[in-house]
């Protein structure tokens, strides 16, 4: 297990000052699983703020975004299998709500 932190944001884009805490937070090796209503971040209006992290991976729920009518091409699906499978290969996981 290396030493990398999986954050989940559940929080939407109402919730900038949420977002701007834990990309101060995140690092280059970390990884971002958008869950719940953070799936919105995946929309094409918000598309720039998401580039700007400086993380390895960003990642969405696929049951959350389908539920929500979110499609990205830029961002990796996960089933809850996924979702497992991230947390045991990061060393924390940190949730931003």
């Amino acid at each position: 297990m290396s030493d990398r932190t999986l954050h989940t944001l559940n929080r939407g884009p109402q919730s900038l000052s949420l977002f701007g805490s834990m990309r101060d937070a995140i690092s280059p090796r970390d990884s971002l699983l958008l869950i719940e209503d953070g799936v919105y971040w995946a929309t094409a209006a918000y598309a720039e703020m998401l580039a700007g992290l400086n993380c390895d991976k960003i990642y969405q729920l696929a049951a959350d975004a389908d539920a929500r009518g979110i499609q990205s091409d830029r961002i990796e699906p996960v089933d809850d299998a996924g979702f497992v499978s991230l947390t045991v290969s990061h060393q924390r996981t940190l949730s931003w709500f």
